[in-house]
């Protein structure tokens, strides 16, 4: 039996190989994920141990929290009380310090003097630091430090792309305003150019003190250990002399924690990518299912002669085990191979859209190569499993029959797994979204896994009638369309199963094109109600911004309201989440917000929050009750409820004053500024007014009404874009499922081929029909996939209804273009099926056995 499967499988090497090319994708994409973030934390790693490779011990403020990594320029991140300059003299005097320095950070956007635009890579942050000679982190490469208020380091990498060079002048965005400096030198981070894309602008101690708003303090200090003096024996010296609120941690500690922070990052990327290969895999799972079950309806005859010879049931079902087996390994290494490139790919996909991931050399570990392979051949053995099963109950009786078919499963137990797989997939589906899991995500994904398992196992009941309904306007064009139309309808079973693939690819598209409709449509309602405001300021890729550019604006007489919005990471009853800092004197100018308790006004009152009514009921939360919310800077901190309004998008949960804010986060940047305009001048009179101002902050989008909600919809359509390119290999894969069945089902029907060219069928009679049995095909799995995806969108419309998601909206339109894409994606995949059918020699098929 050994010897003839191995025969088996090099006598059908064209089956195997496009059986397994669906492994290779879904494999290609695991590995591909797992080697771009390896090559990505390996560089992170590499830059932070070169950050603190010149210091031994880093004093810092201790944190109530770590809200993680900065998510972007001016995104939730760090968040310290500031170290007094005087701890700088207490730390000198420690026995073993050999040196001590401090620095200070903040946002700096450079300015590009040919372009006059801002300087940003992708979502990577725009830092700005202090320089110190004896503690540094970089490295100087060309000119000289900055030493005065007018000159500025930038970093080699912003250098080199934007054609800047020493003698320079640019402008630079702080928190203090816009302001010319000179390039005085260039700088590198060890052997890169810089910090992980981040674009860096470094001043002198005094002007970065100025602009970020340290006056007499710093962020953190850095010491440096006399010969001899180990990291962790000065930073317990240094520990015994710290005041309360601050700690020493040794450097080496501080690289990895800061490597930690990058790693958990860039662990949520992977997550989603892998979930995407998940999707392939599984796509792929049903075209290896479907291959393997038409290898075994072929054999039969030869499967019943060797059963009939002597060979055993469980020899049998080892040997359609084993070619999966082997065919399952050899598609996941040469996956794991075209993985690499594809790492690549994924790395120059997510540069367009502007999150570029550092790499240096490809880092590809171990465990790459171990779980790809494993995940690879397993599920290709797994999905041969049932086929082989079939194939073992094949009677020694079959061999001497002409045409032999397989046992099969009877519809009724067909009927009742499917009904119970799907029944237990919706019922996952609806906890996972309503029922408030800890783990929803895994739980709605398993739910949408038996879903669409279930539907797959049902659709042999439907196929029938829904391939004579699809099939139907090829019926009366010729006998290539009718016959086409009932090849499709002969074989409900293959035809669903062939179509199952495609259903699962377009039904997750299809829930991604209805959720995202409904998320534009609720958040376009959303603005119309809540915005009152004429113009709408925000950052370039919504990036938080200076505010000196709203205290400007407030000083213009031909505006009536200016209301500042500020946003950061706080956490509210042990649970993360955004507070959002307003301006009580303006924001009812603005914006609507509807109070059902309480009054906005109450955040004059310093110590006062208003909260949603989606969090004070399941709280209990009245007016007058205390909230404690503790922030990474300064703790636990007690508030006043002062009022509870409706869900309102643009205040999220949590709201205090902005005074209040300022006291609690150390970055203190504009994220959205609304303008009101006075009743004594035109639309365009403030237009113009706020653009005169807004001319030296080329980092901000001044919008109206309309505008902004266009701005909010391209966004949604950007994250749109780049879900449907993840999606597009699991649809890929399903059209090579079309190719394999469609190929193998000419086999098969090689006799029945010849009989009709004999009694007259053209070449071109024979490819339309193989064209119309495709179409027929690709259409049923997207008619399927629409249908499941649709539901599966209303679903989870339903459950995010209390975060603002409150309207359905269906887009008809698109839902149309996808059935008609898979129908020419039908045509192409049959292109070299049909072309192999058509050359089939009349007398050689007729003769076929």
């Amino acid at each position: 039996m050994w010897r003839a499967t191995v025969k088996s499988l090099l006598a059908r090497k064209l089956r195997l190989l496009l059986t397994g090319i669906a492994v290779v994708l879904g494999v290609a994409f695991v590995a591909g994920t797992l080697v771009l973030t390896d090559t990505a934390t390996t560089t992170f790693d590499r830059l932070f141990g070169d950050l603190y490779s010149g210091t031994d011990v880093v004093v810092q403020a201790q944190a109530a929290f770590d809200p993680g990594p900065a998510g972007g320029s001016g995104g939730p991140g760090e968040e310290r009380n500031p170290i007094p300059e005087s701890l700088l003299s207490t730390i000198g005097d420690v026995p073993g310090v050999h040196a001590v320095d401090g620095d200070v950070a903040g946002y700096a956007q450079l300015i590009d003097p040919k372009t006059g635009d801002t300087i940003q890579n992708g979502q990577a942050p725009t830092l700005g630091n202090s320089w110190d000679p004896n503690t540094t982190t970089a490295d100087l490469r060309q000119g000289t430090a900055p030493a005065s208020s007018t000159q500025i380091a930038i970093d080699a990498g912003t250098a080199a792309e934007h054609d800047l060079s020493v003698g320079q002048q640019v402008r630079v965005i702080t928190q203090a305003g816009s302001d010319p400096f000179t390039i005085s030198g260039i700088v590198g981070f060890g052997t890169s150019d810089n910090l992980g894309g981040a674009t860096v602008t470094m001043f002198d101690l005094a002007t970065a003190q100025r602009l970020f708003g340290r006056h007499g303090t710093l962020d953190h200090l850095y010491v440096v250990a006399e010969h001899g003096v180990s990291e962790s024996a000065l930073r317990d010296r240094i520990e015994r002399v710290l005041p309360g609120g601050f700690q020493a941690v040794t450097a080496t500690d501080a690289a990895a924690k800061q490597a930690q922070d990058t790693a958990k990052a860039l662990g949520f990327l992977r997550t989603g990518l892998l979930v995407f290969a998940f999707v392939s895999l599984f796509v792929g799972a049903f075209i290896i299912f479907n291959t393997f079950n038409i290898i075994v309806t072929q054999r039969t005859r030869e499967i019943g002669l060797y059963r009939a010879i002597g060979a055993s049931r469980r020899q049998v079902l080892a040997s359609v085990l084993i070619e999966s087996l082997i065919t399952g390994l050899v598609a996941s290494v040469v996956g794991v191979a075209v993985g690499l490139l594809l790492a690549k790919g994924l790395q120059a996909l997510f540069g367009l859209l502007g999150v570029d991931l550092p790499s240096t050399a490809v880092e590809v570990r171990p465990r790459t190569i171990v779980v790809s392979l494993l995940i690879g051949t397993a599920i290709t053995v797994l999905a041969s499993v049932a086929p082989a099963r079939r194939a073992s109950r094949v009677a020694p009786i079959q061999a001497l029959r002409e045409t032999g078919v397989a046992p099969s499963a009877s519809p009724l137990r067909r009927a009742l797994l499917g009904g119970l797989v799907s029944v237990g997939g919706v019922g996952l589906l609806l906890y996972g979204l309503f029922g408030g899991p800890s783990n929803a995500a895994a739980v709605v994904g398993a739910g949408a896994a038996f879903t669409f398992l279930g539907v797959a196992l049902l659709s042999p009941f439907v196929a029938r009638r829904l391939a004579s309904w699809i099939g139907a306007p090829f019926a009366g064009r010729g006998v290539s369309g009718k016959l086409g139309r009932e090849n499709a309808m002969r074989n409900p079973r293959r035809t669903a199963s062939t179509s199952a693939a495609l259903m699962i690819g377009l039904g997750l598209v299809t829930f991604v094109a209805v959720f995202a409709a409904s998320l534009k449509a609720s958040a376009s309602a959303a603005l119309d109600r809540t915005i009152k405001a004429d113009f709408i300021l925000n950052g370039s890729q919504f990036t938080p911004f200076s505010s000196d550019i709203a205290k400007q604006l407030d000083a213009v007489p031909q505006l009536a309201a200016v209301s500042e919005f500020r946003q950061n990471a706080a956490k509210v009853n042990g649970r993360l989440t955004f507070v959002s800092g307003v301006d009580a004197s303006t924001l009812e100018q603005v914006t609507n917000v509807e109070m059902r308790s309480g009054s906005v006004a109450s955040l004059q009152k310093p110590g006062t929050i208003i909260v949603s009514r989606g969090v004070a009921e399941p709280n209990g939360w009245h007016v007058g009750d205390q909230v404690h919310v503790l922030f990474a800077r300064t703790g636990k901190q007690h508030f006043t409820v002062g009022g509870i309004f409706a869900t309102n998008q643009l205040l999220n949960d949590y709201a205090i004053s902005l005074q209040d804010y300022d006291q609690n986060f150390a970055q203190l940047l504009d994220s959205i500024v609304f303008v009101k305009v006075s009743d004594g001048a035109s639309i365009e009179q403030g237009r113009a007014a706020i653009a005169r101002v807004a001319h030296a902050f080329p980092n901000v989008e001044v919008h109206d009404q309309a505008q902004f909600k266009q701005q909010s919809v391209d966004q949604i359509d950007q994250i749109l874009a780049i879900v449907f390119v993840l999606l597009l290999l699991a649809i890929v894969i399903s059209l090579f499922g079309i190719v394999n069945t469609l190929s193998l089902s000419i086999y098969e029907r090689v006799h029945e081929i010849g009989l009709l060219r004999a009694v007259g069928m053209t070449r071109r009679q024979v490819r339309g029909m193989i064209r119309v049995e495709a179409v027929v095909i690709a259409v049923l799995g997207a008619v399927l996939g629409v249908i499941v995806g649709v539901l599966f969108g209303w679903a989870m419309q339903r459950a995010l209804t209390d975060l603002g998601v409150d309207t359905l909206a269906i887009p008809f339109g698109q839902l149309v273009v996808f059935i008609v894409l898979a129908g020419l994606a039908g045509v192409v995949a049959a292109v070299w099926p049909a072309r192999r059918a058509a050359r089939l020699d009349v007398l050689a098929a007729i003769a076929y056995e």
